[in-house]
């Protein structure tokens, strides 16, 4: 990884920032006031900002609502809210509406038995807003070791899930989505533009081992300091990182944006 400073775009002007949330632009639970603020700083430089994240939909709602982005994908790219012509929120899905019934009970199944089997293994305490996936605590308000944690990724696998590992939860789902389809179907969805065909102009943070396909396909790649943690258990390192850890690592990133659109 080199440092944020050597970063210089090489593909034309960013057109666009896609982003985690937790723990990349949340510190200690929190997004902080400069968060926003830059966020707002690079719409205001045209630039399209997008989190992606593992969370539940139902989490997002307030964040969609407030924040000055132009979506939310939820649920590792299942589900995206964005703001309609009349500023309310609209809801989309990748799934039609039969197969996420169907995938809802299966998951239920899985994270009952997860929590029979695994000690210590709890379900995320934003379950409830959850329509697409499954999370269990490692991190947020619990802590589990890493031996439960490869525990609850080999159960869900076993079930024929999607399996992943954020810097706060175990996530699982059924389907194809992830989070960069998440990412390539929403620019779509809102832009008409094909990501793959300007990858270049594009870019990527986060700070956890979910976001490790994201920094494989990203050559405009970034992770916050505190991706150290997760360094050991990562296969695709972000190109770049930053000084500070969290929120102010992103606010790191939007600076350096600002400064070379």
């Amino acid at each position: 990884m080199q440092a944020l400073d050597t970063w210089n775009p090489s593909h034309g002007p960013i057109v666009g920032l896609l982003t985690d949330i937790d723990d990349t632009l949340t510190t200690e639970g929190v997004v902080p006031a400069t968060v926003v603020q830059a966020i707002a700083a690079l719409k205001a430089r045209g630039m399209a900002v997008i989190p992606i994240t593992g969370r539940p939909v139902g989490w997002s709602v307030p964040f969609a609502q407030e924040w000055p982005v132009d979506a939310i994908v939820a649920e590792n790219g299942a589900v995206a809210l964005r703001r309609n012509a009349q500023g309310e929120l609209d809801k989309l899905y990748q799934q039609d509406d039969a197969t996420r019934i169907a995938n809802y009970s299966r998951m239920q199944a899985v994270l009952e038995q997860i929590e029979a089997t695994v000690p210590g293994a709890q379900r995320a305490t934003d379950s409830a807003g959850r329509e697409c996936d499954i999370a269990v605590d490692h991190s947020e308000f619990t802590h589990m070791p890493q031996a439960q944690i490869d525990q609850c990724v080999t159960i869900m696998r076993a079930a024929g899930m999607n399996a992943t590992v954020s810097s706060i939860h175990i996530n699982g789902w059924f389907g194809e989505h992830n989070k960069l389809e998440g990412a390539r179907w929403i620019v779509k969805t809102l832009f008409g533009r094909d990501l793959d065909a300007e990858i270049g102009q594009w870019c990527y943070i986060g700070d956890s081992t979910n976001d490790q396909l994201m920094f494989q396909h990203f050559e405009n790649s970034f992770g916050v300091a505190n991706i150290a943690r997760f360094v050991p258990q990562l296969s695709h390192l972000p190109r770049y990182v930053t000084r500070g850890e969290r929120g102010e690592g992103f606010v790191e990133l939007a600076e350096r944006l600002c400064a070379v659109a």
